[in-house]
């Protein structure tokens, strides 16, 4: 097999791009409402710029380094970024092809909403853009001239720009370039006046280019061409730097200047513009996107929420608070006392983490929290408890990783408000990131000393939370607890990995744990014994777990993958993965859990976590992997799985060729497991209420009696 392992390996960015593609599948989606396919479509965006500041940056790298030597799919880095364009390409113009043959007619038709040029105004909306342009517009920009004294302007990364080819009135025929910012300060699109009971709207570039001539009363405008440039966004930091903050710091800056990898420009675009840009940014001919506009669909993402919308939208997920494991209970470590409690975010609502921290710190019992940060919200609840606790005197240590990408600057600036509060910070760990979800609050109370413990699948941030699919376990269990302490010295100090006694933590032990746990369900299954691996992650990359799952697969372990995004494995191989099906569930809320379930001869185990299975994951992180013992969680956990594994809505088997199907339903009931275990956590609460409801009322006697 090892000959043939190139055959069996899928390209990771090549898998991203497929990934891309189920997300762009939910904006086609007829079923799906307008304003979300919109949103859809705007998310499908927003991924394809990080994947090219990040993923295709670092394989143009690689070529212009001269880097030759093949990936484990067998491909060199040039013959990688031939097909990354290729296939980038054709999705953006699947992208735009959706946007106007599907999308913007249905806007139209069901909405009555619709995008305007000026050329297609009525009087009224004229006037309108009149006045926003002399008022709010003009003042703002900056029409930038490029000649021998006026070198072409730094543009920064995403940004929206008109390059404007100008001919002199008064020297006839000479020929110059300009350039005019669209500012991101600004709303992209403004509402217009109504015109026969459509709202209308107009896009800021559009006023800008209706109004141009009045940046360049000298020139006569010969050519307007809108033009977004991508940049390199990987981050080379110096982790051996003496000021860490201040090299994280710098490197952001140089992110700004980073090279172009990406131009974005109209079709049908002026020649000598072309060719004036393509000169200046040293772009390729594979680097330039010619597209029908409008430029930067991430905009529909705010589109898709504006007021009068929200019967386009999906109906809204409202967490049930409490969650039902919460249900009764005002004091939240008392609750956690008499039994471990399983969270389901967005289903449950994420307040009870943010509860757990802000009890902790007005408690006059707590005398330490220790926790980890990778990315937070901007207004961060969790963040002002811990300020709040270090006020309180508590010994509050926090490890805010500094190189979570494009969460860099909003983490040191929380770095350093927990740092004026009295708070010890630690930066992460050189040569590591800290991604794994842990929360450690050291309790006194009358049998000694309790250790309370938070351990997720996702971050400290109730924005995300609200959209992100995850869990969380609360526990005191001591030998839990015992392992948190050691993790926690291992983090800040120069404590050695300890030997866990539950805790699976990267990098130093999680990688030789799945594949212990892998090959016992290969040899079970040789055996006879009961065998199967079910697991849930966002990426499946990593080359030796892959290899290690196809030899399963042909001992007969049945595995089940559901992977969100990147898969290198490839199902339904004959001879090599039979056994083996990969789900991807892409819709209303982003999958990011992650789930390990091993059958382990009829004694199944079950664990949730940090990590994806990725080389990064197992071998350049700290990760967190732990598992669920508490008999009635475990159930609830399988659960979980199950449920999953019965979508037939938003689920895609991936197929031998790398392709990927929906469910055909054909003899099956429609299930969506995300709005299961919404209405699963609905009717739970409302069976405690009705439970509450039907109690004995207990009458209050006097003193006396």
């Amino acid at each position: 097999m090892a000959s043939d392992k190139n055959k069996y390996y899928y390209n990771r960015e090549l898998s991203w791009m497929d990934f891309n593609a189920r997300v762009l599948e939910e904006a086609q989606k007829k079923e799906n409402p307008i304003m979300e396919r919109l949103r859809f479509l705007a998310i499908t965006g927003s991924n394809l710029d990080e994947f090219f500041m990040v993923r295709v940056a670092g394989v143009k790298s690689q070529v212009n380094s001269g880097y030759t030597k093949p990936d484990d799919s067998g491909l060199t880095p040039k013959e990688l970024l031939a097909a990354l364009e290729k296939k980038t390409h054709a999705f953006m113009e699947k992208q735009y092809s959706c946007l106007y043959r599907s999308i913007l007619p249905v806007l139209k038709k069901q909405a009555d909403m619709e995008f305007l040029t000026p050329d297609r105004m009525d009087d009224e909306q004229l006037r309108f853009i009149d006045a926003y342009f002399h008022r709010v517009l003009f003042p703002v920009l900056t029409p930038l001239a490029v000649d021998s004294s006026r070198p072409f302007p730094m543009l920064a990364n995403k940004s929206l720009n008109l390059a404007v080819r100008l001919s002199s009135k008064e020297n006839k025929g000479e020929k110059c370039f300009a350039v005019v910012q669209v500012p991101s300060i600004l709303p992209r699109f403004t509402e217009l006046p109504k015109h026969e009971g459509t709202r209308c709207f107009v896009l800021l570039e559009d006023i800008i280019t209706y109004y141009l001539e009045e940046l360049f009363e000298l020139h006569e405008i010969k050519a307007i061409c809108p033009f977004r440039i991508t940049r390199n966004s990987d981050l080379t930091i110096d982790e051996e730097a003496d000021d860490f903050m201040y090299e994280i710091q710098k490197s952001i800056k140089r992110r700004k200047r980073g090279r172009p990898v990406r131009l974005e420009i109209l079709q049908h675009a002026d020649s000598d513009t072309k060719k004036f840009l393509f000169k200046t940014l040293d772009i390729s001919d594979g680097e330039v996107y010619e597209i029908q506009g409008p430029i930067d669909l991430t905009f529909f993402s705010k589109f898709a929420g504006i007021s009068g919308s929200e019967s386009l939208c999906f109906a809204p997920i409202r967490p049930t608070s409490p969650p039902g494991d919460f249900w009764g209970y005002t004091d939240i470590f008392k609750a956690i006392r008499e039994g471990d409690r399983l969270v389901h975010h967005p289903y449950e609502t994420f307040d009870c983490v943010v509860q757990f921290i802000a009890q902790a710190a007005e408690d006059e019992n707590v005398l330490a929290i220790k926790q980890t940060l990778y990315r937070v919200s901007g207004n961060s609840p969790i963040i002002a408890s811990l300020i709040k606790a270090a006020e309180n005197g508590k010994q509050v240590t926090v490890l805010v990783e500094l190189k979570a990408r494009f969460d860099e600057e909003n983490n040191i600036n929380w770095a350093r408000k927990l740092e004026k509060a009295g708070c010890h910070v630690i930066y992460g760990l050189t040569g590591l990131k800290t991604h794994c979800k842990i929360a450690l609050v050291v309790r006194r109370e009358e049998d000694g000393i309790r250790r309370y413990l938070h351990l997720g699948t996702g971050n400290y941030n109730d924005s995300t939370a609200k959209i992100y699919t995850d869990l969380g376990l609360f526990t005191c269990n001591e030998q839990f607890g015992s392992d948190a302490s050691s993790l926690f010295n291992v983090i800040t100090g120069y404590s050695r990995p300890p030997e866990y006694k539950h805790f699976i933590v990267a990098p130093h032990g999680m990688r030789d744990f799945f594949v212990y746990m892998v090959k016992r369900e290969t040899e079970n299954a040789r055996k006879g014994l009961p065998s199967g691996i079910t697991v849930k992650v966002n990426s499946l990359v990593d080359p030796e777990l892959i290899e290690l799952l196809y030899e399963a697969s042909q001992a007969g372990v049945r595995i089940r993958l559901i992977v969100r995004g990147i898969c290198c494995l490839i199902p339904g191989i004959e001879g090599v993965s039979e056994n083996i099906t990969v789900m991807s569930i892409v819709g209303q809320l982003l999958e990011h859990s992650r789930i390990f379930r091993f059958e382990n001869a009829g004694n199944p185990r079950i664990y949730m976590g940090s990590a994806d299975w990725m080389p990064r994951n197992l071998d350049r992180r700290v990760e967190l992997v732990f598992p669920i013992e508490d008999e009635k969680q475990k159930e609830r956990a399988f659960g979980i799985l199950d449920t999953m594994l019965r979508d037939t809505t938003n689920a895609r088997y991936m197929q031998s060729d790398t392709s990927y199907e929906h469910v055909d339903l054909r003899g099956k009931q429609k299930v969506s497991s995300q709005l299961t275990f919404y209405h699963e956590a609905q009717e739970r609460l409302k069976a405690l209420q009705a439970i509450e409801k039907d109690s004995i009322l207990i009458p209050i006697h006097s003193a006396d009696e």
